[in-house]
């Protein structure tokens, strides 16, 4: 099945397109910009934003999303620049080691370069978390080679989780803010937003260090089909299930709960599967039906760079708000 976009992304991207900036090198010259952007946002692949939403925003420079490494056997991949997800699937099926790693600086420095290029004066650059990741001391790294202003932003989270936090990111610089409101729109985001998993074995998480091998065989071990959380960035226990249809079942109910007490008509749903999208389809469908006041869950495979350390039959669901604070801040000016 096709990743599938909920009602309220078109939205997000006639609304972009509208702010998008006439007076800019190579932009169209008959959209009238509501504001000039001046901060261009960077972020890498472990955001699991869709192909055809960062093609809409990235050839003016605005979005850049760096491409994290996946190592399949001897074999090193680029995530969106390679097909790679039937590669890694077959991997872990057969047992070939699969690994990632983080984004060079030098991808960093080239992405921030470009940005000051186009004549963006400041960059905003969101990443996975820390504690899963040294991808944004690469970033940081990167920022203290450039002469454009950078701000590095530890997501702390991952997935779409991290890509809300960039979709308002990107939002808030269409509206020609500056670097320090871009950033803190991100963070305001981020900090609304949940992840909730669970995986059918442990094993995966534990060979890439995600979780302590006690934790593992503690799973193993007593056919336990744990529910997961990234908590302050790091992967944590939630609830011990006995089955796999009850985990799934539980799961829902977590994620019925947390919607229901978001702010009328402002949460929103992405749920991520490798491997079992029919899974994840009637998972939304379920929650669809359960929360129907708000715009339908994003389907999408899990990132490669998360697939590899998750495993196959994966079930993620993020819960986040609308990408747009109920009360904007004024624009700088």
């Amino acid at each position: 099945m096709n990743d599938r976009e909920p009602a309220g992304w078109p939205w997000l991207k006639e609304r972009l397109v509208r702010l998008r900036p006439a007076n800019r090198p190579g932009a169209t010259p008959d959209v009238v910009a509501a504001a000039v952007v001046r901060t261009a946002v960077v972020t890498d692949s472990a955001a699991a934003l869709p192909a055809d939403w960062v093609g809409d925003f990235a050839a003016d420079g605005r979005l850049t999303v760096v491409p994290m490494p996946v190592m399949v056997g001897p074999e090193i991949y680029g995530e969106g620049e390679d097909d790679i997800t039937e590669t890694i699937a077959v991997a872990l099926a057969t047992g070939t080691p699969v690994k990632t790693s983080r984004p060079s600086p030098g991808q960093f420095e080239q992405a921030y370069l470009a940005a000051q290029r186009r004549g963006f004066e400041a960059v905003v650059s969101v990443h996975i978390s820390g504690a899963l990741s040294g991808t944004a001391d690469s970033a940081r790294l990167a920022a203290s080679r450039v002469g454009i202003p950078v701000e590095v932003l530890d997501s702390k989270t991952v997935g779409m989780a991290l890509g809300m936090g960039v979709q308002s990111a990107v939002v808030a610089a269409a509206d020609g803010r500056g670097a320090a409101d871009v950033r803190a729109f991100a963070e305001e985001r981020l900090a609304r937003t949940r992840v909730y998993f669970y995986v059918p074995s442990l094993e995966q998480l534990r060979r890439g260090g995600r979780i302590g091998a006690a934790a593992s065989l503690w799973g193993t071990m007593l056919a336990i089909k744990p529910i997961l959380a990234v908590d302050g960035g790091k992967i944590v226990p939630l609830e011990k299930v006995r089955s796999a249809a009850r985990a799934v079942a539980r799961l829902e109910e977590i994620v019925v709960a947390d919607a229901a007490a978001r702010p009328d008509g402002q949460a929103r749903l992405a749920v991520h599967h490798f491997g079992n999208p029919g899974e994840a389809a009637e998972l939304a469908e379920r929650l669809a039906a359960s929360l129907p006041g708000i715009p339908p869950a994003q389907i999408s495979s899990l990132p490669a760079v998360l697939a590899a350390h998750a495993g196959l039959g994966v079930l993620a669901v993020i819960v986040g708000e609308s990408s747009t604070p109920q009360k904007e801040p004024a624009l700088a000016q």
